[in-house]
């Protein structure tokens, strides 16, 4: 009697020395008693598409795509979901039969650490979320906020760079109720602010190493929560300025566990959960391996 293949999947990017994705993934196959292996792949930026030539003869089942490689994941598929398709972007793909899938579980992990970490945040008539940032994490954050009935007010330092983004997304016509993204300066911060239920930091900005994100958050609402998809510090100083005026806030840390859920389910077959001794297990890694964080 032959026992089934162990399978096999990994983190594919450059660099992904310092991704998590390998602990967050091992500890389910653990928990799980799954006989499945979880690695990294270094892929040089030019390399995407020779190296995923062979993936399959490397025995795997599938994996998660990091930067810079989202884009070529993209085009290599047999065919993709609704999410990456509109998002423009690949950050897990799966095996189906002999057919390689490109999904997007970006967004469900944003919204689902959104959900689970302030309950209630979209449940007044209208919400208005600002996202600060037009870069790669901004799409799928414009994709599940507008999905969600949220209109986007979106700000950008290259105010042209936040323009194209927020036509393309319009055309998409994602929002149930005709939600529409719209572009402010960054010199209207204030009055962005204002309108806020929901602030996003989609920016590298307070990231270990990075300048931080440094605006003053007087103008918000009393109710009003403030999300930074940044976890590496776990507090943030925008998140600490945001707490110390009374408001909810969220890091990038739940978001990480949670867009790895239908991405593990995908690969192994078992549908994970996102428990507080996991996070407890990549909190402590984190601080142990960054000082400072």
């Amino acid at each position: 009697m032959h026992s089934a293949p162990i399978k096999r999947a990994c983190i594919m990017g450059y660099p992904v020395a310092q991704s998590r994705s390998p602990m967050l993934y091992g500890y389910w196959l653990k928990h799980y008693g799954l006989a499945g292996e979880y690695g990294r792949e270094e892929v040089p930026p030019d390399g995407f598409a020779e190296f995923f030539a062979t993936f399959r003869e490397r025995g795997y089942v599938g994996g998660n795509v990091t930067a810079p490689h989202k884009l070529a994941a993209l085009r290599a598929m047999s065919r993709i979901d609704d999410a990456a398709r509109a998002i423009g972007a690949v950050n897990t793909i799966w095996l189906e039969g002999d057919a390689w899938v490109g999904g997007n579980t970006d967004a469900y992990g944003f919204i689902a650490n959104l959900d689970a970490s302030a309950p209630g945040w979209d449940k007044g008539a209208t919400n208005t979320a600002v996202v600060l940032g037009a870069g790669g994490a901004t799409r799928a954050i414009l994709f599940s906020l507008l999905t969600r009935g949220c209109d986007v007010i979106m700000l950008n330092r290259t105010r042209e760079n936040a323009d194209t983004l927020a036509a393309e997304f319009n055309a998409k016509e994602l929002g149930p109720r005709g939600n529409k993204v719209t572009v402010m300066g960054w010199c209207e911060m204030d009055a962005a602010l204002g309108q806020a239920d929901l602030l996003v930091n989609a920016t590298v900005l307070g990231m270990l190493g990075k300048a931080p994100m440094e605006i003053d958050l007087t103008p918000l609402k009393p109710s009003a929560v403030v999300y930074d998809i940044v976890y590496v510090p776990l507090e943030t100083a925008l998140l600490k300025q945001a707490r110390a005026q009374g408001h909810r806030g969220v890091d990038g840390l739940g978001m990480l566990m949670h867009q790895g859920v239908p991405v593990f389910e995908n690969m192994f077959g078992t549908r994970p959960n996102v428990t507080p001794a996991l996070r407890q297990l990549l909190e402590d890694d984190i601080r142990a391996k960054t000082p400072g964080a």
